[in-house]
């Protein structure tokens, strides 16, 4: 299987007490945090693309624009939807949407990049 443009990627997330703005340091108050809505985007975004990869290929997230436009308060199912929308060489560019079961949480775009895994990990540990 070979990438090209229109993959697309669905991923969920119940909101339980672990995923919450006020336990994982991003605000005060018992809803899905933002930190864990851009996590679920990549997850979706590098699951949805891993299937045509090659061996020991891997992509890395290097930019993320995402609005948080809803709060998801506990026992709620969140769920990010990705779908491949430009390659540019290495570089992979993804619309995104999120949603709960009331309607929109967030929506933008997610960038990433192929790489060897194991170069790139090695170029890391180098530092």
């Amino acid at each position: 299987m070979e990438l090209h443009t229109g993959i697309q990627g669905v991923q969920h997330c119940l909101v339980t007490p672990e995923v919450t703005a006020d336990r994982v340091g991003s605000g005060s108050v018992k809803v899905f945090a933002t930190p864990m809505m851009v996590a679920l985007i990549e997850k979706t975004c590098l699951k949805s693309v891993e299937p045509y990869l090659a061996e020991g290929q891997g992509t890395v997230g290097t930019h993320i624009d995402v609005s948080h436009s809803a709060a998801t308060p506990l026992g709620m199912t969140v769920t990010a939807e990705s779908e491949l929308v430009e390659i540019d060489r290495r570089r992979l560019v993804f619309r995104v949407a999120v949603h709960d079961e009331r309607g929109p949480v967030g929506a933008g775009t997610h960038e990433r990049f192929l790489i060897d895994i194991e170069k790139f990990q090695a170029k890391a540990e180098s530092k």
